[in-house]
């Protein structure tokens, strides 16, 4: 029944949405494929399944499961992050990846710069998982949130006990090996004292922070006060601090044809640049051409186009007023990079802004990002602001997963980070969520991957329950996958590619691409076969080369990589699975009793419909000689009390405390074990200590069998006891 009435609700909230003909036709089959396996995947919603299970971090310490040797402390010891051969490595020359989370306020009780008697307890707890990376956001909010002091009459004062607290928390940072991503501009809001233009009414001046002259010099102010700030905890201004790895100028901003700014000051500015540059960048038969096409009068401003305008366009209107799009963020970017490096002395490679927007073409905005340290990327699986469907598996649908879309981004010869990334709640398949973007992040070779967000929470007898979609802190799911995915990423547990496809753009090409479809989607680049980056990995090699070579499209199934170790595959019935094979870690995500997979060490037969299992040495031997593993298993996570609408696409209601699990019950085997006399496996509670008795395995013909989902967590430590 349930089946029946989502397809009928679901319809019927497509059609009212008056889709274009591209986006209702991937969400109708999005659906198509939910109502496929809605069938098999009733039991993953029999709520009778769900048990409580909460992450307790504050009774966190010592742990079977702690990973933070994976970190090298104090973050920054040896000098500065630089970047060689394209990636990161420390002052000595060793390479180093980041795993990492943003520290982010936007549950009820939580806090975006944690008091100082906590922010020791965080930064333990944060090691512990394997996070060598803090992203931190949105310090330029106001007090109590961010440093602005909200007391002021303008945004250009520090509060003193925030600064406090950050610099506080940092050096926490720092001494556990910890590095901090510094962000400039993400969430500023201006006030009458700013001598900002419609200060009330541009939020947070989006695209108008890359031209309007004011707002620029305030953004150079901040980034003064911030950088040239001596932390009394450490002793170092944040520019001269090795343990700053990444400094980024803005977040998720962007100028583009249409762009239509939040008063009609900033619209005419923008407009009188435009026609200034045109001025300055064409001859007068080319500008005299250009009025005749916007038919307006000589002597008069030629005018921007509208969105809707572009397809219609003359080429030459449209590429000229792309080309001032593009020149003036290149301007943007080197005035604001050189000032960083020259002026404030920075030590560390800069971002420029993320890749963010992927229901359009990304080029013309890359071509000005390349020519800074680093490319980043951000993308979501079924972010809670984009249109329903949600709520389906990403096994299913791999050639739109995150990490088809954020392969996009990546430049060859340089980093790239993906600073955002999450499979947000209450999606019931988000077990599949890191451990895919750790393995598929290192076959990649990416240089960072940081998960969206971790909330501390301010008082010690918070209730424990997942606050809001893109908190971490307290899944019971997602948190203990970090660990694991620390090892796959951290480690290099998963091999990068044995090839690289790189691919090269004609400046026609990166010009034209914004007026392709969105059924181009997430490449813009007609012809590229979208399960390429499941194979190989993928780079640009140049935005003003030759226009793009022809690819070879295959239909494989499962999609293999080429080092053998990852396979994606998917069904008729819509019961996608995803395998990771390697030497120190194993894993099988999605479909696991429709799919009965077994791996090299791994096998598991289990009751749930959809679950993920990771398998991962601790003591950095193959899985066949380890002593000591994690195992993480996980499935749905719910609050008590929650409620979903009629589709089941939204939650009508949140719930509270407790966090539920679906226990991921059946047995697991361990197979080809050497020499192994017997094996103890501790199921772990909340804050990562053993509970309940000791589960001990048995010997059978085809290896060590354990049960689990008694009792009830979503992580494990397995002892092998060796002859």
């Amino acid at each position: 029944m349930r089946s029946r009435i989502w397809l009928r609700g679901s319809i019927f909230f497509i059609i009212n949405l008056k889709l274009s003909e591209p986006t209702l036709t991937r969400r109708l089959q999005s659906l198509a494929a939910f109502f496929l396996i809605s069938s098999s995947a009733l039991a993953q919603w029999n709520d009778t399944l769900l048990r409580p299970f909460v992450m307790d971090h504050r009774a966190g310490g010592s742990s079977p499961a702690d990973v933070s040797f994976l970190l090298d402390g104090p973050a920054g010891r040896d000098g500065f992050i630089r970047i060689q051969n394209g990636h990161f490595a420390k002052a000595k020359g060793q390479r180093i990846r980041f795993w990492g989370v943003h520290i982010t306020d936007w549950s009820p009780g939580s806090v975006e710069i944690p008091p100082r008697e906590d922010a020791p307890m965080w930064a333990a707890t944060l090691a512990r998982f394997g996070v060598n990376l803090v992203r931190l956001h949105f310090l330029d909010l106001d007090s109590p949130r961010g440093i602005i002091d909200h007391t002021a009459a303008d945004s250009r004062s520090f509060d003193p006990e925030q600064l406090d607290r950050l610099d506080f928390e940092v050096a926490q940072f720092k001494k556990r090996g910890i590095y901090v991503d510094l962000n400039l501009n993400v969430g500023r809001s201006y006030k009458a004292g700013d001598g900002v233009q419609d200060f009330a009414r541009i939020r947070w001046a989006k695209g108008l922070t890359l031209y309007d002259p004011r707002l620029i010099e305030l953004e150079k102010e901040y980034a003064r006060r911030l950088l040239t700030h001596v932390n009394p905890y450490t002793g170092t201004a944040y520019r001269d601090e090795p343990a700053v790895a990444i400094v980024e100028i803005l977040n998720e901003n962007g100028l583009y044809l249409g762009f239509h700014a939040p008063t009609p000051y900033y619209d005419d500015e923008l407009t009188a640049l435009y026609n200034t540059w045109l001025r300055e960048k064409c001859t007068p038969e080319e500008l005299r051409k250009l009025r005749v096409l916007a038919s307006v009068p000589e002597g008069a401003p030629v005018p921007r186009l509208k969105s809707q305008e572009a397809a219609a366009a003359p080429k030459e209107r449209y590429e000229t007023e792309m080309a001032f799009y593009m020149d003036t963020e290149n301007r943007f970017y080197e005035n604001m990079s050189g000032y960083l490096k020259g002026e404030l002395g920075v030590k560390c490679p800069i971002i420029g802004t993320a890749d963010h927007s992927h229901t359009s073409s990304p080029y013309p905005m890359l071509a000005s990002l390349s020519r800074l340290d680093i490319l980043d990327g951000h993308v979501y699986w079924e972010h809670p602001g984009s249109p329903p469907p949600l709520n389906t598996p990403m096994v299913n649908d791999p050639l739109h997963s995150t990490v088809v879309q954020l392969s996009r981004t990546g430049f060859a010869g340089k980093p790239y980070t993906v600073s955002e990334t999450n499979h947000p709640f209450p999606n019931e398949w988000a077990s599949e969520g890191i451990p895919i973007i750790a393995a598929y992040g290192a076959f990649q070779d990416w240089d960072a991957i940081v998960i969206y967000t971790f909330e501390p929470k301010r008082e010690p007898d918070w209730k424990p329950y997942v606050g809001d979609p893109f908190d971490i802190s307290l899944d019971p799911v997602r948190m203990t996958e970090m660990a694991a995915g620390a090892l796959m990423f951290l480690r290099g547990d998963v091999r990068s590619a044995r090839q690289t496809v790189n691919r090269t753009y004609s400046r026609e090409e990166v010009l034209e691409s914004r007026l392709l479809p969105r059924s181009e989607q997430p490449y813009y680049t007609p012809g590229f076969p979208l399960a390429l980056p499941l194979e190989h990995s993928v780079r640009i090699q140049s935005l003003q080369g030759p226009p793009t070579k022809k690819f070879t499209v295959t239909e494989a199934n499962p999609i293999v990589s080429d080092t053998g170790e990852l396979a994606w595959s998917t069904s008729p019935e819509n019961t996608g699975l995803v395998t990771v094979e390697t030497a120190r870690t194993q894993a099988l995500t999605g479909f696991l009793k429709a799919n009965h997979k077994v791996l090299r060490n791994l096998g598991a037969e289990v009751t749930n419909n959809f679950a993920t299992i990771v398998l991962s040495s601790l003591d950095g031997q193959p899985l066949a000689r380890s002593d000591k593993m994690l195992l993480t298993a996980g499935s749905r996570v719910a609050n008590t009390g929650m409620k979903w609408n009629y589709s089941h696409t939204r939650l009508e209601n949140q719930g509270g405390s407790p966090s539920l699990i679906e226990p991921v019950a059946g047995t697991v085997m361990l197979r080809n074990i050497e020499k192994a006399a017997g094996v103890s496996v501790a199921a772990l509670d909340g804050a990562g200590k053993p509970m309940g008795e000791t589960i001990r395995a048995t010997k059978t013909a085809g290896g060590w069998v354990f049960p689990i989902g008694v009792p009830v967590t979503t992580w494990y430590v397995v002892s092998v006891h060796r002859r």
